[in-house]
């Protein structure tokens, strides 16, 4: 799809229970982590996570 050639796509996890072993691994990989706190989404990356492009 040549329209989308200079788009980059960041990764995330989602889920309602997430196991540390989950979030470490998601993390190592560049990909977001989201968890539920309370009525909405957090985000669980702290400030040094460097994300992954694709």
């Amino acid at each position: 799809m040549p329209r989308y050639r200079d788009v980059k796509a960041l990764g995330a996890v989602a889920a309602m229970v997430l196991s540390q072993q989950v979030v470490n691994y998601a993390y190592g990989k560049g990909l977001f982590v989201l968890a539920p706190s309370g009525e909405t989404l957090v985000i669980l990356n702290d400030a040094n996570f460097q994300p992954n492009y694709w």
